[in-house]
């Protein structure tokens, strides 16, 4: 029986499979899409993408349901743990200028398994967005004319009781997908036009709103008469603050567009930096003056801001408040259409996904299968299910997409870059010059150069050190780790900082209401998760990391990224056992779907050398320069001898 047990070598080659990362061309700037997108264009693209439904319908929600005034708690946290993972999305996106967003970043410095499931949920977190905005754009519509097309469609087609689904059937939430779909297709200028000037009108209708509403504003709202500031507590704002995630998720779609931009190394991490602010400052000006105008517990949840104005005796204010929002939300969804299939065709173009959704539009320049498809699959949605269903399981799906990311942004920087290790072409042998060899050296074997081999002379180690070897301060204290290929202690510090991360927020999401600790086991565990996120901390560090000045980086690396982690990850816990039931699922289909198709189709599968019978292997002796040290020796089953006459004759010496 033993005989059917896989082998260790076998285990060993499957790993290695589902952790190898993404070969980068040489030239990236090469690209079978028109770069034609500048920064004013990613700008508002970002802008489109963010300030929609987020702002017109979530507003409402969480004030009314969730976290009462203290809304703007709420969206000034989701702006900081916003900002941290938009800088690590602008470090990448000027650094690797192709699409694919969060599942190209996590590919070229995690692993393929990883980042497809990345992909996979960024997918649907793009189709669900798509549909929640329909539907949002719907019940605006509606709005305007006396909710006379909801009654109607309930009158004439039916409604429905059944949970997660909507109450009757949004063909109007459809139709515009549809539509939008349409106008995607023709290319991404025609995308681009179409998007500044539906991002023209919201932002006038923005400015509209502060300005009213700051005039129509009562403080008494705000007093303990109406419930107070904060009437559902800290557990409400942070409960807030994951569901207000989704209004910062547009961000993404200038980095999954950095494959059309003219000049990504400057125009993106400007892009993601001017919307993310414009953004967060109007997501907190809106929110004031909501709760300013009427009581928060009186809100319509479903269109806030322009039934405020219908309370308050303005009903042309409404009106033109619920005209602007729709413009609005285009630009959410045309954000979302424009991004997805490009997200798409990165997967398909490494062969992770079916190939179909690879192909190209000659004429038009885009991904116009993927557009095509995934914007019927976003109509289905918006046809039959809930808005708040949506939204929650849209939460989590960014919230893992920015962790991943930033850990991807830790591994990469202690990583060496492309180029800096000589590799012998395969075949070859070096030709070592005329040297005195080493006496009385250990010798050391290596199995090939094509496992990263890393040779950095002891003498020079403290002089010049290469990205992932320790620093030489730590040297003396930390010497065992110096044996160690670069980059590989940091990479094992990443996975416990993020375990780390998880026990400790699972604590303290979980520790006093679920799993009753008492306090003594409360504040030791507390503690001991703690050090070791901490201990990860320091570890990594204390060793060196890349230092670039053509591309932007992100600042206070690692601990800028850390903290996206750990707060990425709370805000993950606060959510409901349903979403991450939900999202369970989701992730089991897209196993199913990698190792059924995925794994035998990537291309990085076809890069792999094909196992022969007889491997190289390699004398280092610990002086002298590379191609001194270095010969080759013929396998075991050879003659005794084992190394060629002028071999032996350079060992001898």
């Amino acid at each position: 029986m033993a005989r059917w047990l896989p082998r260790s070598t076998d285990l060993t080659r499957f790993c290695q499979k589902l952790n190898r990362v993404k070969t980068l061309e040489d030239d990236m700037m090469e690209t079978s899409f028109n770069r034609c997108l500048s920064t004013i264009d990613l700008t508002l693209l970002g802008i489109g993408g963010m300030v929609g439904s987020g702002l017109y319908v979530l507003t409402g929600t969480v004030a009314k349901e969730i976290a009462g005034p203290a809304v703007i708690v709420s969206f000034i946290i989701a702006g900081f743990a916003s900002l941290l993972a938009a800088l690590c999305y602008a470090e990448f996106g000027a650094r690797v200028p192709k699409t694919g967003s969060a599942y190209m970043f996590t590919y070229v410095s995690v692993g393929e398994i990883w980042a497809f499931l990345i992909g996979w949920n960024v997918l649907l977190e793009y189709m669900i967005g798509g549909a929640a905005v329909a539907r949002a754009w719907s019940g605006y519509l509606d709005s305007i004319f006396n909710h006379k097309i909801k009654n109607f469609t309930e009158t004439h087609v039916g409604a429905w009781q059944v949970p997660f689904l909507a109450h009757y059937p949004d063909f109007l939430a459809a139709a515009i997908l549809l539509v939008a779909t349409a106008f995607i297709s023709f290319g991404a200028k025609v995308s681009s036009w179409l998007n500044h000037v539906f991002s023209a009108i919201s932002m006038g209708v923005i400015l509209f709103i502060l300005i009213m509403g700051f005039v129509l504003a009562q403080p008494k709202n705000w007093s303990t008469q109406e419930g107070g500031f904060a009437p559902y507590g800290l557990s409400g704002i942070m409960a807030g603050t994951a569901t207000c995630f989704y209004a910062f998720v547009g961000f993404d779609v200038i980095a999954a567009s950095s494959e059309e931009a003219r000049n990504p190394q400057r125009a993106v991490p400007r892009a993601i930096a001017f919307s993310l602010g414009l953004a967060t400052g109007a997501y907190i000006l809106v929110s004031v003056v909501l709760t300013l105008m009427v009581p928060w517990h009186t809100l319509d949840p479903d269109s806030a801001l322009a039934d405020a104005f219908y309370r308050r005796g303005y009903s042309w204010a409404g009106f033109l408040v619920a005209a602007g929002s729709i413009c609005a939300m285009n630009t959410v969804l045309l954000s979302n259409l424009f991004s997805l299939p490009r997200i798409v065709y990165a997967m398909a173009e490494d062969g992770l996904f079916f190939q179909v959704f690879s192909r190209v539009h000659p004429r038009t320049q885009v991904p116009v299968v993927g557009i095509v498809v995934f914007g019927l699959l976003m109509a289905l949605l918006a046809l039959i299910f809930d808005l708040e269903a949506l939204v929650q399981f849209l939460s989590i799906g960014t919230l893992l997409a920015y962790t991943f990311v930033a850990a991807s942004i830790i591994v990469l920087r202690f990583q060496q870059q492309k180029g800096d290790v000589p590799v012998p072409v395969a075949g070859s042998r070096p030709n070592p010059e005329p040297h005195e060899g080493p006496s009385g050296s250990e010798l050391k074997e290596y199995e090939s150069f094509s496992d990263k081999l890393q040779l950095v002379d002891r003498d020079k180690s403290k002089e010049q050190r290469e990205p992932g070897q320790l620093k030489a301060a730590f040297e003396p204290y930390l010497e065992f780790l110096s044996d160690f290929y670069p980059g590989e202690v940091v990479t094992v510090a990443v996975v416990t900082l993020m375990v780390s991360a998880i026990c400790l927020c699972s604590i303290l999401v979980f520790g006093n209401t679920h799993l009753h600790l008492p306090t003594w086991s409360y504040s030791l565990l507390l503690v001991l998760f703690s050090l070791g996120f901490l201990l990860s901390l320091l570890l990594i560090w204390a060793h060196e990391q890349q230092h670039s000045t053509q591309t932007f980086q992100i600042p206070l690396v690692p601990l800028s990224p850390a903290l996206s982690i750990i707060l990425n990850i709370y805000l993950m816990l606060k959510l409901s056992y349903m979403t991450w039931l939900r999202f369970a699922i989701w992730l089991l289909l897209g196993l199913l779907v990698y190792f059924s198709y995925g794994i035998w189709h990537s291309k990085e599968n076809l890069r792999e050398p094909q196992p022969q019978r007889v491997s190289a292997r390699y004398v280092v002796f610990p002086g002298g320069s590379l191609e001194e040290r270095v010969q080759a020796v013929q396998p075991s089953s050879q003659p005794a001898t084992g190394l060629p006459d002028t071999d032996i004759d350079d060992c001898k010496r």
